[in-house]
Order: structure tokens, then sequence, then C-alpha cells
């Protein structure tokens, strides 16, 4: 899976908080590596697959050091949904729509 999507929805988080420090994302490289953001967490992934994504990561939340693990799977309509698990047990599900490009630089 190649791209970058918009998370538009988390249940478990409030919509102020997905975007509280920059518009929350998924990106997928094509070649195993990739990132997000959402909140107030980053991570690096590490992980791949064609139409759905089982990865590894590693970044931070709230300045303190995070990792876990998540999957996203790309649906019919281009968008995706999947999880992000933290290592302490916190799981947030996503749902994402592919990034719009016409307006905002990747």
């Amino acid at each position: 899976m190649k791209g970058k999507w918009r998370i538009v929805e988390m249940p478990d988080f409030g919509k102020d908080y997905l975007d509280l420090m920059e518009p929350a994302y998924i990106l997928f490289d094509g070649e195993g590596s990739g990132e997000f953001a959402f909140g107030c967490v980053t991570g690096g992934l590490c992980g791949g697959g064609t139409n759905t994504v089982h990865f590894t990561w590693d970044g931070n939340s709230e300045m303190d050091e995070a990792g876990g693990h998540g999957w996203a799977e790309l649906q019919p309509d281009g968008s995706l949904v999947g999880e992000i698990d933290f290592d302490n047990g916190d799981e947030a599900e996503f749902i994402a729509k592919p990034w719009d490009n016409s307006s905002t630089a990747c």
C-alpha cells in the first residue's frame, strides 16, 4: 500500500484532539515504511502489505517515548480503516480518507 490518508475519525478521541498539533494523517511509502500523527502522538512505522498493512511503530506521545503495533485496511472507496495500538494496551481505531493534495503540500 502506498499513499497518504487524512485521519478523519477516531471514536475514542474528540475531533479537536485529532488535529491538535497538525492535521492528523497516516502515510505508507509502499516500501515498508511510513509515519503517522494525531493529537500529541507521532510515530514512524515499519510494515507492509497490499490492501491490508500490519505494522509496528516507534515514536512519542505527549513527548514521552511510545510504541506499539497496528493495522490498516484499504476499503473499496479508497479510504482506510485501522487501529494504532500502544504497548501499554491502549487502542486507537481510525478512519482515514485519501489526502487531498490539491491545496496542501505533503
